[in-house]
């Protein structure tokens, strides 16, 4: 046989040896990566600079309790938005160093955080910013709440911890200071969405009708709402305050009515010295709502507190609130 023939047959066989050697060792690095998935919050759902809200580990299961969160990363088909905390061109905002949790993701990929203060065993939320644009008042009053709370740590009583999330609706924040910012990216208004008394359509007399809404396709369609069940089903949450604008006063969470929820309204309304409860009745049909779901179907006490007006943030009322909600007993 010519000695040409037999090169060539060599580097044949070479060729061969060499990719069968990296398709088998490409399959070996590829079964070492994994999609990331939800991860559950370590002990009874610790969560801060003990716990990550995002785990790969290719076995990790979710909580019994949890929903699927399928963006609790970023879409990838959507802009993703990377930054720091936002804060409203109003007022600046002195916050320390604190990391916050992220425990979800908006449909535009902005981070939805949690602010969490002490380390007790009984545990109480406040939500801001569930409609963004012209309630931008509300997340600049937990940032200044979170504030207060950084210089002042002996407020939060020792056996308990406080939660805050600044901002469910972040893109609404950021898109602008107005009605067109009430809604998600989606166009859903995040007060509709919650899985409890949801309805495609309602009644839109006596409602906010500025602009159109929509509930959302399904109950919990939307990644800011999954974002918000999850935190709460992971959690043991004695009482909550869900913040918008303006001048309406407090409702209490239930439908039906759910007594806990009314005597921390009327508590609330007390140490507030201006916020009525019951509130001014518009007659509007409250579908999906968030005090309603988080009263009726988890059990957890809970409000809304309807800020004076769009532009302030009533600091030294909320701070009367504040006192008084970390102090408020369930009877």
């Amino acid at each position: 046989m010519p000695v040409w023939l037999v090169g060539i047959w060599a580097l044949n066989f070479v060729g061969i040896v060499a990719f069968l050697a990296y398709f088998l060792g490409g399959r070996s690095d590829a079964a070492g990566h994994t999609q990331p998935v939800l991860a559950a919050a370590e002990g009874a759902g610790m969560l801060g600079d003990e716990a990550d809200s995002l785990s790969s580990a290719p076995t990790q299961g979710l909580p019994p309790t949890a929903l699927f969160l399928p963006t609790v990363t970023p879409n990838p088909r959507s802009t993703l938005v990377v930054g720091t905390t936002p804060t409203a061109p109003s007022i600046e905002f002195e916050i320390t160093q604190r990391r916050a949790t992220v425990v979800g993701y908006s449909v535009l990929g902005r981070p939805i955080e949690v602010y969490r203060f002490g380390q007790g065993e009984r545990e109480r939320f406040i939500v801001a910013g569930i409609h963004g644009g012209y309630e931008w008042n509300t997340t600049d009053l937990a940032y200044e709440l979170i504030t207060y709370l950084d210089t002042n740590p002996d407020v939060v009583p020792t056996d308990m911890t406080l939660y805050i999330m600044p901002s469910l609706n972040p893109d609404g924040y950021e898109r602008v200071h107005n009605y067109a910012g009430r809604v998600n990216e989606n166009g859903v208004d995040l007060n509709h969405n919650f899985p409890y008394h949801w309805k495609l359509e309602w009644d839109r007399d006596g409602c906010w009708n500025y602009l159109p809404t929509t509930g959302g396709t399904h109950p919990a369609s939307e990644p800011e709402t999954i974002a918000l069940i999850n935190f709460v089903q992971l959690h043991n949450f004695e009482a909550l305050i869900s913040y918008h604008s303006a001048a309406l006063g407090i409702f209490a969470g239930g439908v039906p009515p759910f007594k806990p929820s009314e005597d921390l309204a009327k508590t609330l309304s007390r140490a507030s010295q201006r916020y009525q409860y019951p509130p001014y009745d518009t007659g509007c049909e409250y579908s999906g709502n968030l005090t309603d779901w988080a009263s009726s179907t988890q059990g957890i006490p809970a409000v809304d507190i309807e800020l004076a007006n769009h532009r302030d943030t009533d600091f030294e009322i909320n701070l009367r609130v504040l006192d008084a909600f970390l102090k408020w007993e369930r009877k």
